[in-house]
């Protein structure tokens, strides 16, 4: 498919919290038209070395504009190295609706090495 100069372009947002245990996006209002977004939460721990392994677990919980969409706790797996949470959905933002994703993170005898929520928009 070859682009016009009326075609928009795909867009494309994210925020990196790094180390965080809170990552907050907003994507803004479009007046001129409805946009799909496939929207990603992304969570990599650091798992310790045995036995404090045995009792680390990791949880990722995220929300739009303020309601919970999916969370999960799971014990942490691979002692000495890294395990995470992804989460992917879909969305659908009519024209003029923003969206604000949030993903918050709780870790117990791991550590977080990083969090990221992002959106790309399907064209």
């Amino acid at each position: 498919m070859t682009l016009k100069p009326q075609d928009p372009q795909p867009e494309h947002w994210r925020h990196d919290a790094g180390t965080g245990t809170v990552a907050v996006m907003t994507i803004p209002g479009l007046l001129s038209r409805a946009r799909v977004f496939d929207v990603d939460a992304t969570l990599v721990v650091d798992v310790p070395v045995q036995p404090a392994a045995d009792a680390a677990w990791l949880e990722l919980t995220v929300e739009f504009d303020g309601k919970r969409q999916w969370s999960r706790r799971i014990p942490a797996h691979n002692p000495g190295q890294t395990d995470g949470l992804e989460y992917h959905q879909r969305v659908r933002l009519e024209a003029e609706q923003a969206l604000r994703v949030r993903a918050v993170v709780k870790v117990s005898g791991a550590s977080v090495r990083q969090l990221q929520v992002e959106a790309r928009e399907a064209l």
